[in-house]
């Protein structure tokens, strides 16, 4: 049974029973993209789904001006107590400016994880990642076919899966259930992920991290894991070899365990 909370301006999801773990979504995505994976985690856990402000069931909510730390300090009224909050891709921008904020916004955050995610997306000197002209071609692209874009964005995010056409229709068939996004939001996601840069930040992090990762990603590159490592010592770090940008798709059962074993140590370590 799922408890649609409607009293509050951002509409979340919630499912089972146990400790916290709050779920955010990637650019042109809604959290339908969690759909098949949510169920290896509710016997264990209580899951929340929270749509990004600008998209899916929160699309008619837009903070200006839109940026990783406004739909950051827009979600923080929303996560549960002693929760951790696990970002997918732009959701794990969101995920790392939620980690900074800590109890300025009286977060009270146990843990973070990011999954195929970054402090910085966009390719620049000594840092590998994805070209700026490519990001500039989606947003071109979005003006004339949002749905066109982001069939093209799916297909990379699923380059190199050996499921890739099979991941690439199971999140298109779960997000097309929910509300489109706004268009505003579309564009300026894209320049979050053009112009974010956490690398500076990263470090001041105090939560258990888990940062996990697909080999074969070709938006978040293994060969930049090093140098986040290096400005993130204390966060685990973990690539699941045959997987790309979407670990939890491909490979679900494997993610989870990873998942439950962090949070499991997590949750022990501060009852302690």
């Amino acid at each position: 049974m799922k408890d649609l909370h409607t009293n509050t301006p951002l509409v979340t999801r919630t499912q089972g029973t146990g400790n916290d773990l709050v779920f955010l979504h990637g650019w042109g995505m809604n959290s339908g993209a969690f759909t098949s994976f949510i169920p290896y985690l509710t016997n264990s856990f209580r899951v929340t789904t929270i749509d990004l402000p600008g998209f899916g069931e929160n699309a008619q909510h837009v903070p200006s001006p839109y940026s990783a730390e406004s739909l950051a300090q827009m979600i923080a009224p929303y996560i549960p107590p002693k929760s951790i909050v696990v970002g997918w891709s732009l959701g794990g921008l969101v995920a790392q400016r939620l980690a900074l904020l800590g109890g300025s916004k009286g977060l009270a955050l146990k843990g973070l994880v990011t999954i195929a995610s970054t402090p910085r997306f966009i390719a620049g000197p000594c840092w590998p990642g994805i070209a700026g002209d490519l990001l500039a071609m989606f947003e071109s692209q979005l003006e004339s076919n949002y749905n066109r874009t982001l069939e093209r964005f799916l297909a990379i995010q699923a380059m190199g899966s050996d499921t890739a056409r099979q991941d690439i229709k199971a999140i298109r068939g779960h997000i097309s259930e929910y509300p489109e996004p706004d268009q505003h939001a579309l564009k300026q996601g894209l320049r979050i992920l053009s112009t974010e840069d956490l690398r500076q930040d990263i470090g001041r992090i105090t939560v258990p991290t888990l940062r996990l990762y697909g080999r074969l990603d070709s938006l978040v590159p293994t060969s930049g894991i090093d140098r986040i490592c290096e400005l993130h010592p204390q966060a685990d770090t973990v690539v699941l070899p045959h997987a790309a940008h979407a670990p939890f798709i491909s490979h679900p059962q494997q993610s989870a365990d990873i998942l439950f074993s962090f949070a499991s140590s997590v949750y022990q370590q501060k009852a302690s």
